[in-house]
């Protein structure tokens, strides 16, 4: 019975294939403009019911066999069956290629909803299911940076798109790209996704920085992942981070930092500004004490990172005290220099006014 529904199923893309092969045989003419437009149209039809073309041409070939006229030569013949069916393939990829540009565009209008939160959040956590997210629950979002910028079509971009589909198969993951950066979002319950994306995306970039936002519930909560992903690679551009793997949750602080920016941009000013009394400018001495706290206060280590003695370390460190009235050295006051010192990185300070 199933052999039977499918063959009742092809021969509705066959309608007036055997007249014409028996007309052919008659005649020996070609096919008409009108009548390799039917084809095509049968072939469009075809694909939008989502049959299979392989078993549409040998459905052809079969009812050629069937209709196959006796006493004319065969070239008219099988030149009358390859144009029907170049015609109906030729309307079947084109209804095809129509139906995966739709999707494209469906595809890429769901995705800048889904990161810039520009639709309705019921509607938009409706469509979400068609592209396999269930929005109800936590996600986050990886983002990979990279010198170059990446659209889906770049090899990259497939090749990191293949790693996770290769790993992880069908387990509720998105992958695009979004403004030349390689984007992954997961079920927030699923860390391992978003680490192997780091790690596959690091190396296909050539070392390029991968930032994870913190797991968000709900429509909205891709938004807010993806947007700490990249206020976290933001940050790490200003505060020179050299870390290939950020992830948000680990760098709170200097969000909480820079919320009172005026407050931030004053204690910049009154405790580093009198660097700038400096030769040279507050730079060097900025860049002294930046390696002094980022190498835990250990004065070897950050002579070695600035390629200077331990002594001409101890002097630059002695100058600051003397500039600014704060120790470096005194706990208190390596407190305050410290938070100064980030919020200098944060501000841009010197180089730019506060």
């Amino acid at each position: 019975m199933a052999a039977g529904r499918e063959r009742e199923t092809s021969d509705a893309y066959l309608e007036g294939y055997a007249e014409l092969l028996a007309e052919v045989a008659a005649t020996g003419r070609r096919l008409s403009r009108d009548e390799l437009t039917a084809r095509r149209a049968l072939g469009e039809r075809a694909a939008k019911d989502g049959q299979g073309l392989r078993a549409l041409v040998v459905a052809h070939l079969a009812a050629t066999r069937a209709a196959w006229p006796g006493g004319r030569t065969a070239d008219s013949v099988l030149a009358a069956v390859q144009q029907a069916v170049d015609a109906f393939a030729a309307g079947y990829e084109g209804a095809q290629r129509l139906a995966v540009r739709r999707e494209e565009a469906a595809r890429r209008e769901f995705i800048d909803d889904l990161l810039y939160g520009r639709s309705d959040l019921g509607r938009l956590a409706e469509r979400a299911e068609r592209f396999g997210l269930r929005l109800a629950h936590a996600h986050a979002v990886a983002v990979a940076d990279a010198p170059t910028a990446y659209d889906e079509t770049e090899p990259v971009s497939r090749q990191v798109e293949q790693a996770l589909l290769g790993r992880f198969g069908d387990r509720r993951i998105l992958f695009t790209t979004k403004d030349g950066r390689l984007v992954c979002v997961a079920p927030g319950d699923q860390d391992d996704v978003l680490l192997y994306f780091a790690k596959q995306a690091h190396a296909a970039t050539d070392g390029g920085r991968v930032a994870i936002g913190r797991p968000h519930p709900g429509p909205g909560g891709v938004v807010h992942s993806y947007e700490e992903a990249l206020n976290a690679l933001d940050l790490a551009d200003r505060m020179n981070l050299d870390d290939p793997l950020l992830r948000a949750a680990d760098l709170l602080v200097f969000p909480v930092l820079t919320r009172d920016r005026q407050a931030m941009a004053d204690l910049v000013r009154s405790t580093l500004g009198p660097l700038r009394q400096a030769r040279g400018g507050a730079g060097p001495l900025l860049d002294t004490l930046t390696a002094y706290f980022d190498s835990g206060c250990n004065a070897a280590e950050a002579a070695r990172r600035l390629t200077l003695s331990v002594r001409a370390l101890t002097y630059r460190l002695e100058r600051v005290h003397r500039l600014t009235g704060a120790d470096p050295s005194d706990p208190m006051h390596r407190y305050t220099l410290q938070t100064a010192v980030i919020g200098a990185r944060l501000l841009d300070w010197p180089r730019k006014e506060v």
